[in-house]
């Protein structure tokens, strides 16, 4: 049965940057609708099935953000993915957008290949139901509440949490492609820790993009806890270009690990020990 042909939608009220996202996504084999006003992108969605909402925030009726609003309240369409389109100068659209619950965001003047990049991964979390990480291939959402809920009852387990922090610093700096290549690396590096010093029953997951969750036996942990952070601590400076290795502006990646054991107390629920697990980051 062949597969089906993804379906953008996208709402751009400059006709120059509209034509040119629909050409290049017909080129890539997308099914495209571009319309230029907000209340025909919330009527398309409606009326038509889309996979993916390409949403400009400053629309000459209603802006993006009302747009996302009517898509995220409605039951049929709340399920769809959105990437904003903002200005480079305005981080306060970002912001709002994440908070209304865009997928993601690119800033103008953009990539377009970048924001190709960004559909493709949107389009994969969508169609997986964010059981895996479209960049690192580990199980994040249901998969790792499904295993944390185990431990509320059980005995004697033990988490590691990695987190890795001013990613999108460094995104911002050095683009998409080269923060998916950098997520990549460091999941290869923790898994092949867990293989090397690990057990094979051990669990790894996302408790969050940036946030490794590793559930091991006690007596792993200590072994598997500075097999991680010395990979780590090696390997975060060749992620930069050479000139940029001793200084680069703004905040650098770096690693933050945290340990939480079962005796150290009883917890009421996944949410409390999520946050529990959070807290340990140091």
């Amino acid at each position: 049965m062949p597969e089906a042909i993804p379906k953008l939608l996208i709402v751009e009220d400059d006709l120059d940057v509209a034509e040119m996202l629909s050409a290049y996504f017909r080129v890539q084999g997308y099914e495209v609708l571009s319309v230029s006003r907000g209340e025909d992108g919330v009527r398309a969605c409606q009326t038509t099935h889309q996979d993916l909402i390409i949403l400009d925030i400053h629309l000459p009726d209603i802006d993006g953000y009302e747009v996302a609003r009517r898509v995220r309240g409605n039951r049929r369409t709340n399920k769809i993915p959105i990437i904003f389109l903002t200005e480079m100068s305005e981080q306060s659209d970002r912001l709002q957008g994440l908070e209304l619950g865009a997928d993601d965001y690119i800033t103008k003047p953009f990539d377009v290949q970048e924001l190709r990049l960004r559909i493709r991964n949107a389009l994969r979390r969508a169609n997986q139901d964010t059981l895996t990480n479209p960049v690192t291939g580990l199980s994040e959402g249901p998969l790792v509440d499904e295993r944390l809920n185990d431990c509320l009852h059980e005995e004697n387990w033990t988490m590691l949490i990695a987190s890795l922090e001013n990613l999108e610093t460094y995104r911002e700096t050095y683009g998409f492609v080269a923060s998916d290549d950098v997520m990549r690396a460091v999941s290869l590096m923790v898994q092949n820790a867990v293989k090397e010093s690990g057990c094979e029953h051990d669990f790894l997951g996302h408790l969050s993009p940036t946030d490794f969750v590793l559930i091991t036996g006690q007596e792993k942990i200590i072994p598997l806890q500075e097999h991680i952070r010395s990979r780590l601590e090696q390997s975060l400076e060749y992620f930069y270009p050479i000139k940029n290795r001793t200084f680069t502006p703004g905040n650098r990646l770096k690693f933050k690990l945290g340990v939480l054991n079962s005796s150290e107390g009883v917890y009421a629920s996944l949410d409390e020990l999520k946050l529990s697990l959070l807290h340990k980051k140091k």
